[in-house]
């Protein structure tokens, strides 16, 4: 079994807060956490429980395995490619279609 590094896993959580434009208060907040809590995972001084793992998979638009794992189904995938990897189907197809749009119209 693999063993988990807190601190990558901090790692990988803090860095997609800050490109989601999110501060440590907001996520704090939107997990029922404390301010110190968020800032301890993030810098992997505590782990955390599978429920709050898993909103923060949730609000992070992240899958498990990465912010787990640091796994991706593509090596080179950028924050953006992980929140279209987390979407449902169905939210897949309207945002493909926005993006496709969006750089039509900067052609």
């Amino acid at each position: 079994m693999q063993e988990l590094d807190f601190k990558a896993i901090g790692s990988r959580i803090k860095s997609q807060r800050e490109f989601l434009g999110f501060t440590r208060d907001h996520l704090s907040e939107q997990l029922s956490v404390s301010v110190n809590f968020c800032r301890d995972i993030e810098i992997g001084a505590k782990g955390m429980s599978i429920q709050t793992l898993a909103k923060i998979s949730s609000i992070l638009k992240l899958p498990l395995d990465y912010i787990v794992f640091g796994t991706t189904p593509n090596s080179d995938a950028t924050p953006l490619l992980l929140m279209l990897h987390s979407c449902k189907p169905e939210k897949r197809k309207f945002a493909e279609e926005i993006l496709k749009t969006f750089l039509l119209a900067m052609e």
